[in-house]
């Protein structure tokens, strides 16, 4: 019994940490928002998950080289939206362009890549959120 016990506070206590994680992230994704420009091109912060991603080019957003310069690269943010009635489906818009990624301030390009895996934690738990209603009327149906 102390087993399950166990197991249950285990769970707990990861789902709890997961949302204070997640309340921390959009606090900060939020002021990296106004900080880095993205406001100027997006009116409502909460518009920005009406993305179906951001992307970042002129750096790396890979683990092992995190936030790694690419060499005459441009530094910009990259939203991409989707449309499925539009002829072309999906459509490219610059967030932000802040020139060539050599001549960008370190502290800026830090300031950015945070912002995208920043956004793509929070993208993954709306996500979640999604697909978790989508599967639970599956069990009502065969009923």
């Amino acid at each position: 019994m102390s087993s399950a016990l166990d197991r249950l506070k285990n769970l707990t206590n990861k789902i709890s940490s997961y949302e204070f994680a997640r309340k921390n992230n959009l606090v900060t994704l939020r002021a990296l928002f106004s900080e880095i420009g993205i406001d100027k091109k997006v009116e409502k912060f909460e518009d920005i998950f009406l993305f179906k991603a951001i992307n970042l080019s002129g750096a790396s957003l890979l683990e092992e080289n995190l936030g790694e310069i690419k060499e005459g690269k441009y530094f910009q943010i990259l939203a991409i939206s989707y449309d499925k009635t539009a002829k072309v489906k999906s459509k490219n818009t610059s967030l932000a362009y802040f020139g060539r990624v050599e001549n960008v301030d370190t502290l800026l390009k830090d300031s950015v890549v945070e912002f995208i895996i920043r956004y793509r934690f929070e993208k993954s738990f709306i996500t979640l959120e999604h697909y978790h209603d989508m599967i639970s009327g599956f069990g009502e149906k065969s009923e």
